[in-house]
């Protein structure tokens, strides 16, 4: 019996032409595995795609809640950011993947899995990462680092294999923006993006929604509830993180939110320009940090906003199974604890404005805050307070005072 290969397929003209590669190449029985994190439209067809290209077999598995609830829900209480900016659409997908394709490969008995991603990019490795901590017993075939043997470096020439073996497959040369799409984002690369002089085509590249140019005139309020830091209804209605996503990428994309134009580091040590549209996650993540402000005190949220950027590193890189992220992601759920209430805000051209929270757990004391003078709060008491708070910076201005009078001396 030939040795089973689990291939990671997308559809795409890459994942199609590899197929006859991997059999030509390694004799292979090639297992196709589509993983379906809300890739929406482009899963159709696939089945007799595969089945056309020479696999003997097409695993569509859907993961859309494991996704939402076991990676993009930890992050989002993290209020994990790559660089300030980028929500890591596509980097909390691919450990998930990655899971999925292990059990498909342990399932089937594969000895190797195999992927699409270049050899220039992040993908490689975070699925690299997520199968070597899932299966290290398992061979990993990346074919655009195998240019000895992988010798198609254009669409033309993928497509021309293709015909040569016997696969006539409705996609033409054309170049076009280069996409990843998933239930959170959808990512842009390609094309004037590859130059950072030149201003996005928004009419041409935006999937999910429309600039802020081309929003309502008028804002929309959207209220949402959170429990333990988790989302539970929008405007009264109760959905699970998956519908909640779904509903606020309607209304995010409805009114311009959450479109990104940035150059990023990528893991393997070159800048990239990309522009991504995240309208629901934009949303989800300003609400949640709404939330937290009321609830959440001073060192905690100082010491959470490191932790979250050290979250958002260690996804961006591809560590999803490892201990330091299993250790941050517990520290991140003790802090979740009280997050719960409810937050309103108006959605206007692109922008998210608040309107309002509450939360039973709220730690702003009217009282506290009020320019009028509360029992809580005794004035005086900053006396004492800013004298010994100010008084390493008094001690050194002294010290230094000391040093120039002895130099005229």
């Amino acid at each position: 019996m030939k040795e089973k290969v689990v291939l990671a397929y997308s559809g795409g003209l890459d994942t199609t032409a590899i197929i006859p590669w991997l059999k030509e190449n390694f004799d292979y029985e090639v297992i196709c595995c589509c993983i379906d994190c809300g890739q929406g439209e482009e899963l159709d067809g696939l089945e007799e795609r595969a089945a056309l290209s020479g696999a003997s077999k097409l695993y569509i598995e859907n993961i859309i809640d494991e996704f939402c609830d076991d990676f993009i829900v930890p992050c989002v209480q993290a209020n994990a950011v790559y660089e300030n900016k980028y929500l890591l659409g596509t980097s909390m997908a691919r450990p998930v993947i990655a899971k999925k394709l292990v059990e498909i490969a342990r399932k089937e008995g594969a000895t190797a899995i195999c992927h699409g991603a270049t050899g220039k990019g992040n993908d490689q490795i975070r699925f690299e990462l997520g199968i070597k901590a899932l299966a290290p017993d398992l061979k990993i075939i990346a074919p655009w680092r195998m240019t000895d043997i992988w010798t198609m470096q254009s669409r033309e020439e993928e497509i021309e294999y293709c015909k040569a073996h016997g696969i006539d497959l409705p996609f033409d040369a054309s170049h076009s923006y280069s996409r990843d799409r998933n239930l959170w984002h959808i990512s842009h690369e390609g094309l004037e993006l590859e130059d950072p002089a030149q201003e996005p085509n928004y009419d041409d590249l935006l999937v999910l929604g429309v600039s802020p140019e081309k929003a309502p005139d008028e804002a929309e309020y959207v209220t949402m509830t959170f429990e333990k830091g988790v989302p539970t209804s929008i405007n009264g209605e109760k959905m699970k993180v998956s519908e909640i996503i779904t509903k606020l990428n309607e209304l995010g994309g409805k009114h311009g939110i959450g479109i990104v134009d940035i150059v990023e580091n990528r893991v393997v040590g070159m800048k990239s320009r990309g522009v991504y549209e995240t309208p629901g996650g934009t949303i989800l993540l300003e609400a949640h940090q709404q939330l937290e402000e009321l609830v959440l005190d001073r060192a905690t949220m100082e010491v959470k906003k490191d932790m979250g950027n050290k979250f958002a590193q260690i996804v961006y890189e591809g560590k999803w199974f490892t201990p330091l992220r299993e250790a941050i992601q517990a520290f991140v759920e003790s802090t979740q604890q009280y997050v719960t209430g409810e937050v309103t805000f108006k959605l206007y051209k692109g922008n998210i404005i608040k309107a309002g929270t509450t939360s039973p757990y709220s730690l702003y004391n009217e009282s506290l805050a009020s320019f009028t003078t509360g029992d809580l709060y005794d004035h005086h008491d900053a006396d004492g307070f800013i004298t010994l708070f100010g008084l390493p910076l008094k001690v050194r201005a002294m010290k230094m005072a000391e040093i120039e009078a002895n130099k005229k001396n």
